[in-house]
């Protein structure tokens, strides 16, 4: 069963390294036994943040809506491992209001900016379009590999605005239509691209997360648990069993599917 989740010998690339979950995934993998490609925008922070996982793992500057970039990324990996076999698309962006003033308005449906939704699909989605088809390529002409695209419950049904209302009854911010389209484009490009790639040895899986518990505000945190069967957001440690599990020879016969680990928000 050990040999089963061991990834001794395998390299793989986390994007969005330096994120809430992304250092986790980093830091199953790398326990698992991998090495670890940690890519994020700030490269520096990369190259501090690799060398504490072990196992040979190293950091690289990765633009996931530049092709040059991710390209340039891949010689670089397969330049000094010589091989790809996991794949994480963690990358993704979430709403950020520059005033926050007006999150309330400019997080409603009637004014959300045009140009927010166009930087949502082109990160979440052609980034891992993108992310796939440069590094996803290796692993088809290997004949092996292991792509796991970091989806959302929000991919699967529609956001509960009533969690943004606070105690006293004022609703504080509206989750846009952006961040579930982009999701539900990871869930069905993950099908996708499991079909295409099937006969390669290539499997392709996406993970959907729940929330996780990160500073919000109290009257979210609670708004969520009590939404939630298991009664809590998740801890950003909660997805690395599943992050290992995905990667490994554990899931072998397992693509085009979508993990759920939501503490059973999706139950009911």
């Amino acid at each position: 069963m050990n040999q089963l989740f061991s990834l001794k010998g395998k390299v793989s690339i986390v994007t969005g390294a330096l994120g809430l979950i992304g250092k986790e995934h980093c830091k199953a993998l790398s326990e698992a036994g991998s090495t670890v490609v940690v890519a994020d925008l700030d490269g520096d922070s990369c190259s501090e943040f690799a060398p504490t996982l072990g196992n040979d793992s190293f950091g690289i500057s990765l633009d996931v809506t530049s092709k040059k970039s991710i390209a340039d990324g891949r010689d670089a990996i397969l330049a000094k491992c010589g091989r790809i076999d996991v794949l994480v698309n963690n990358a993704a962006i979430n709403d950020m209001f520059e005033n926050p003033a007006m999150a309330l308005e400019m997080s409603m449906f009637e004014n959300y900016p045009l140009e927010m939704w166009q930087k949502s699909m082109d990160v979440n989605v052609t980034g891992v379009f993108l992310c796939s088809q440069i590094f996803g390529s290796t692993m088809a002409e290997r004949g092996s590999g292991s792509i796991i695209n970091v989806a959302s419950t929000y991919g699967i049904t529609a956001p509960d605005q009533s969690l943004y209302i606070d105690k006293d009854g004022r609703q504080k911010f509206y989750k846009s239509a952006a961040y579930p389209a982009t999701k539900g484009a990871v869930i069905s490009f993950t099908k996708f691209l499991a079909a295409y790639w099937g006969n390669k040895g290539v499997r392709v899986n996406a993970l959907s997360p729940g929330g996780v518990e990160n500073s919000q505000d109290e009257f979210f945190v609670e708004n969520y648990s009590r939404r939630t069967p298991l009664g809590r957001m998740a801890d950003r440690t909660d997805y690395k069993g599943a992050v290992v599990f995905l990667a490994s020879d554990a899931s072998s016969y397992m693509t085009g599917a979508n993990l759920v680990v939501d503490g059973g928000w999706t139950a009911w």
